[in-house]
Parts: structure tokens; C-alpha cells; sequence
């Protein structure tokens, strides 16, 4: 009888030594600046992370039966994160650039977007971005948008964790514009049409794509196939009508 139990705690033993038997797979950990709308913000009524990334990446996870959970993070760290593998993946309006593709993988592209101006209302000396010299401009830390600005001779850039405050200072009258990505830019200008408007086209030509652990190129195939999947199924058009429709 005691060799009996010995033999069963034993087993039991090497059975729970065994990965994945003791305990479900940890969940893949996907993580996003919720400060972009209308590509990802939380929304103020139910506090949960929604918009176009959001609904892209569940689909791709349904696709491909993936097991992630979102992580709402700030944007410099979410980049030093995902390049560190402390995130399995992000995606939060991410331009695939060649230095940022030296320090994570990407997966195919899934949005152009380019960088555009916002300035007050009443501005009558702004029309586009070759107007910028000796201006205050501000735009988020780490973004392409904060890039542009340090190509504009004489512009001063100001620098800003979450692109909704450089907006607040550019409507305050603090700052003399903003560069950033146009939905988002869009996004800010339908929603305060009284006080801001966008000075000329967008100047850029980018493309966003899903940031993955550079060490992590099984999960990045995954997310490719199901991107591929979602894009065969019109997808990306439903989510523009969706989440940009307006603009």
C-alpha cells in the first residue's frame, strides 16, 4: 500500500515538473499606448481599451487561436519593451521603420498613414509644414512625428509623453502646432472643429505594422497568416468605415 502511494506522489510530482501540465499556457502579451483614438484609447464609459488596433488584433488572435491579453502602456516604454521581449508583441499605430526593425520584427503592413499639421483655428500663417521654421511644435516623444519636426530647420520641437496634451497646449494657445499621424490628427480636429484645423496634405508616406519579440519569429508567422486571413476577408475596410468613417 505505501509503495503504491509512493509511486502515485511521485507521479504526481513529475507531472506537475512538466510545462503546461500544471498550468495553462501563460497568455500572449500584447501591449498598446491607449492614448491614439481612434486606433486605441479606453473608452471613458466602460474603461476598456477599444479601436481599430484593438479589433484587428482580436480578430487575428480568433484566426490563429491565440490567447492574448492587452497591456496598456506608454509609448517609449512600450517600444524598449517589446525590444527587450518584456511584451510578446505590440500593436499601437506603429510605423515600421528600418532602425525599429533592427530591434523587433514586424509583421506585414496593415495601414498606411502619414504625418500631417494641426493648428489653431484662427492661424492664418501656417499652411503646411514648410511654414514650421522658428515655430513651437509639439508632437509625442519617440514618434515619427517628433522625427519630422527635428527635419524642420529653425522649427523647436516639444516634446510630449501623450499626444493628447500637445493638442491641449496647441488649442491653450502654448504651442504654435502639432505633427502626428493623420487619422489621429483628424480624430482631434472633428472632435474640436471650433478650435483646430489641419494646414495642408499629409507630408509622409508610412505603414503600420504589429511589433513582435525579436526573438519570437513563431508568434510573428502566426500574426502574419492571420493578418493575411482577415485581409482576404475585407477586414481593414470594415474597420475604416468603423473607427474612420467620419474623418
Amino acid at each position: 500500500m505505501k509503495r503504491l502511494f509512493w509511486c502515485v506522489l511521485i507521479g504526481l510530482m513529475l507531472l506537475a515538473m512538466v510545462p503546461g501540465c500544471s498550468q495553462g499556457e501563460a497568455k500572449i502579451r500584447i501591449a498598446t499606448d491607449a492614448t491614439w483614438p481612434p486606433f486605441e484609447y479606453v473608452d471613458e464609459e466602460t474603461m476598456e481599451i477599444v479601436g481599430f488596433d484593438i479589433d484587428l488584433m482580436t480578430a487575428i488572435a480568433e484566426k490563429e487561436d491565440l490567447d492574448i491579453e492587452f497591456v496598456n502602456v506608454a509609448w517609449d516604454p512600450l517600444l524598449a519593451g517589446v525590444a527587450q521581449c518584456q511584451y510578446d508583441a505590440a500593436i499601437s499605430s506603429i510605423t515600421i521603420t528600418f532602425e525599429r526593425a533592427e530591434a523587433m520584427l514586424f509583421s506585414d503592413p496593415y495601414f498606411a498613414a502619414g504625418q500631417i499639421v494641426t493648428v489653431r483655428i484662427d492661424n492664418t500663417d501656417i499652411a503646411d509644414k514648410d511654414d514650421l521654421g522658428g515655430k513651437v511644435v509639439g508632437a509625442q516623444l519617440g514618434t515619427t512625428g517628433a522625427m519630422e519636426v527635428e527635419k524642420i530647420a529653425g522649427a523647436t520641437l516639444k516634446s510630449y509623453d501623450e499626444i493628447g496634451l500637445a493638442y491641449q497646449d496647441l488649442m491653450n494657445g502654448q504651442i504654435d502646432a502639432v505633427i502626428a499621424d493623420n487619422p489621429l490628427a483628424l480624430e482631434y480636429v472633428g472632435k474640436n472643429s471650433d478650435k483646430l484645423k489641419t494646414a495642408g496634405e499629409a507630408f509622409t508616406s508610412e505603414f503600420y505594422g504589429i511589433a513582435v519579440c525579436k526573438d519570437n519569429p513563431e508568434l510573428l508567422a502566426k500574426i502574419n497568416s492571420g493578418l493575411a486571413a482577415v485581409k482576404a476577408e475585407g477586414l481593414i475596410e470594415e474597420l475604416v468605415d468603423k473607427w474612420l468613417g467620419s474623418q
